[in-house]
């Protein structure tokens, strides 16, 4: 569980967090607002990028904001990024085996959970093949895998779906669902596409101009006028 409590990010005169409070439980979690409604912030207060000038995140009981950032991802936290931060010029293997090397996983173990995770995204290619000589789709899924590898507690994902059509979200849709129970860790998804936010998340949470709007269950909160009138328009979405 994540518990989010007051928090406040300043940049100048700028909020864009302000006084954040939400409750993240186990499984695949939502978190959707407008463009600038300060999602990636909150990614990059739980990654370290970024220190707020208030409030508390309790990551299963350890107190989240204390931790320096590399020690947090040995502890375990992970993320993708809206732009592709895998190296080109490495091998799909290559890249998946640096960030193992940051994590509380074992050495001896790399190998093993190096193709484990190409294998959990479902990316059948040659794991010796250079990222930068793979399709779009099959580098999205090189980033999840970088999120999945070495025991991961807590993975972000940071529009993993842009630009993909819809046969490709679909399979990205069935390995986020699958990350909870096989790698026993909480997902956080950031989305504009509300299918695969219904798809992946039983709870979402809603953030606008740094403020939270809404939080529970899926199906509810994107029947909420707030949401709607904030985000999705004025039409429902259907479930």
């Amino acid at each position: 569980m994540i518990e989010v409590s007051e928090l406040t990010v300043r940049f100048g005169g700028v909020l864009p967090l302000d006084r954040m409070s939400v409750t993240f439980e186990e499984g695949t979690c939502g978190l959707i607002g407008p463009n600038g409604a300060g999602k990636t912030t909150f990614f990059n207060v739980l990654s370290g990028f970024v220190k707020p000038v208030s409030g508390t995140v309790s990551a299963f009981g350890e107190d989240l904001l204390a931790m320096t950032h590399y020690r947090r991802a040995r502890w375990g936290v992970r993320r993708t990024f809206q732009t592709e931060q895998a190296i080109e010029e490495l091998s799909v293997y290559d890249n998946i085996a640096m960030i193992h090397e940051n994590s509380k996983a074992t050495g001896s173990s790399r190998r093993e959970d190096v193709l484990g995770a190409i294998d959990f995204v479902k990316l059948d290619v040659n794991p010796n093949a250079k990222v930068g000589t793979l399709g779009a789709a099959q580098r999205r899924l090189v980033e999840v895998a970088r999120a999945v590898v070495g025991k991961p507690r807590l993975v972000l994902l940071d529009e993993p779906a842009a630009g993909l059509p819809d046969e490709e979200t679909a399979v990205l849709s069935e390995v986020i669902r699958a990350i909870p129970e096989h790698m026993g860790a909480l997902v956080i998804l950031v989305d504009h596409d509300m299918s695969l936010v219904s798809s992946c998340c039983e709870k979402t949470a809603v953030l606008d101009f740094g403020k939270l709007i809404a939080s529970g269950p899926t199906t509810e909160v994107l029947r909420d006028e707030r949401v709607m009138r904030a985000y999705l328009g004025t039409e429902e979405v259907a479930a």
